[in-house]
């Protein structure tokens, strides 16, 4: 194994989705991320996600095409990877978590502050991806100072 240092950078986030069309019109009117025509193709829609990273949307197809058809999800509720969307303000958490819902999509977890010094609300987009929404308030706190962390043992 060669330990040379590789120069890499996450460039694209890909959600397959039943509905191309309609998922990445969701995060568009969602997030305000505009659609990059130039990329579209009829069974892919790709978003400007901002800092250089895509947001992609694969039709069905798009499992055979990766050799991973096998792969597709076998029931309806599990979630195996999720989205997170920095925003600039506690207030965007919130007003976006409001206009998920009126966009199609649905609240998990309405939103609350994190033990780690972070507003965030767990949402579902119309086809049941679970994504969050994240405003960092301050640093993050070491594990050694949080109060009441989730991973300590419960009396």
């Amino acid at each position: 194994m060669s330990t040379s240092k590789v120069s890499a950078r996450l460039a694209y986030a890909n959600v397959f989705a039943a509905d191309i069309n309609a998922l990445s019109q969701f995060y568009s009117k969602l997030l305000g991320f505009p659609l990059m025509p130039e990329r579209s193709s009829p069974i892919y829609r790709c978003l400007d996600a901002g800092g250089g990273l895509e947001l992609g949307f694969n039709a069905p197809l798009a499992y055979e095409l990766l050799g991973v058809a096998g792969r597709k999800p076998d029931h309806e509720g599990r979630v195996n990877v999720y989205l997170t969307f920095e925003v600039a303000s506690v207030a965007d958490v919130d007003n976006i978590a409001e206009s998920a819902v009126t966009l199609g999509g649905s609240i998990v977890k309405p939103p609350y502050d994190t033990y780690y010094n972070a507003r965030q609300a767990v949402l579902e987009d119309p086809e049941g991806n679970v994504f969050r929404i994240n405003h960092r308030k301050g640093p993050r706190l070491p594990a050694e100072e949080v109060s009441n962390p989730p991973w300590a043992a419960k009396a």
